[in-house]
């Protein structure tokens, strides 16, 4: 990662008895195109905000560019911000709208034209500058409300759910948009979503938040192959848990034997714990796979097959009583089944995932 342009330092912030950050250290880089994740409540916005100087940690330090910020006043912190409701003004045309900031700062008017003209370029509006808001669609509202925040050149653009109100095929163009526009001009975006495809689509890293904590922070596959909670396997994509009751440890391996040459296997942990709670992911299994080799086998009853177009998911209920939804591609190796069908499910070793129970959140480790 490259030198940090944001640090939150053991940051926390109570709204009386609710904790909406906890302890939360984070690292985000200069340039870095930084998420955090994670249902309504998680804290995700507070620590955003935090950010921005819109609140106060009760305890902890925030330092942007080196700079400690904690009791640094919004409009004195070179952070702009871009929220759900774009706020545009609707009196003014799109290079009024984008210039505002740059004639509160009392920018020489040819410089700021020339700046308004580069970034109107950036986000792909150049030959637009004299519409109104009213005149322009979502997407290209949504770029207005960017090249607004941008045209100041901040160190860090803060975006609170910007594509929320949007329709879900403008959301995937603006996904991409926004990576384009983050690339371009090398800013540091923080950026705040509950929906985990935008934040696979176009992060760096992730922060998965819960109850206040980071529960995990990597890039993307990292988050999806290798989550290291329950919360988090199940929260990014479709995931499956499973309780490994430990009947023997094999090598690497700890095993839970069923019945008729039946198993699940997962990679060992050490320890001598006789439960183990692992997670397999939908397109990890196979449906009739064989029965040879060193990975899980489980017989079970399809429950439910239902098409998705380029995918086929069934579920099936497995010898244990829990339920597993199998994700295949709809080509010509889809296996033919329907409700009511005896089938047997196989996955290798390495895609049975420990992770924590559910017993509570977990703090991120710190390096």
């Amino acid at each position: 990662m490259s030198e940090p342009m944001i640090v939150l330092d053991r940051v926390s912030r109570s709204f009386g008895e609710l904790c909406a950050v906890d302890d939360v250290s984070l690292e985000i880089g200069a340039g870095e195109f930084f998420s955090m994740l994670g249902p309504s409540g998680c804290g995700k916005t507070t620590t955003l905000r935090l950010i921005a100087g819109f609140e106060e940690p009760d305890v902890g330090r925030v330092m942007l560019a080196g700079e400690d910020v904690t009791l640094v006043s919004p409009r004195r912190r070179n952070v702009n911000m871009v929220f759900q409701d774009y706020a545009l003004f609707p009196h003014m045309s799109v290079a009024e709208n984008v210039e505002f900031g740059l004639r509160l700062r009392r920018v020489a008017r040819d410089q700021a034209r020339e700046r308004v003209a580069e970034m109107l370029t950036v986000v792909q509006l150049e030959g637009l500058g004299q519409r109104r808001p009213a005149e322009l669609s979502g997407g290209q509202r949504q770029r207005v409300a960017l090249a607004r925040a941008l045209v100041n050149k901040p160190a860090a653009l803060l975006l609170d759910e910007p594509l929320g109100a949007l329709d879900l095929k403008l959301r995937r163009e603006m996904q991409l948009e926004l990576k384009r526009i983050q690339k371009t001009t090398g800013t540091t975006f923080v950026y705040v979503t509950h929906d985990q495809e935008e934040a696979l689509t176009m992060s760096d890293r992730i922060a998965v938040m819960e109850g206040g904590i980071v529960q995990q922070l990597a890039d993307p596959r990292t988050l999806y192959e290798q989550p290291r909670t329950a919360f988090v396997a199940g929260f990014i994509g479709t995931s499956n848990s499973i309780r490994l009751e430990v009947s023997r440890r094999e090598g690497e391996l700890a095993v839970m034997e069923l019945d008729q040459g039946m198993r699940v296997v997962a990679p060992d942990p050490g320890g001598s714990a006789p439960r183990l709670r692992i997670t397999v992911r939908p397109e990890k299994i196979r449906i009739g796979g064989s029965s040879n080799g060193a990975g899980s086998r489980i017989r079970g009853q399809v429950v439910e097959r239902i098409y998705l177009g380029s995918l086929s998911q069934t579920v099936v209920e497995i010898a244990t009583g829990e339920r597993l939804v199998v994700h295949e591609l709809n080509d010509d190796e889809a296996a033919a089944v329907a409700p009511g069908d005896q089938v047997t499910l196989s996955w290798a070793e390495r895609h049975s995932l420990i992770v924590d129970s559910d017993d509570g959140p977990q703090r991120e480790e710190r390096s």
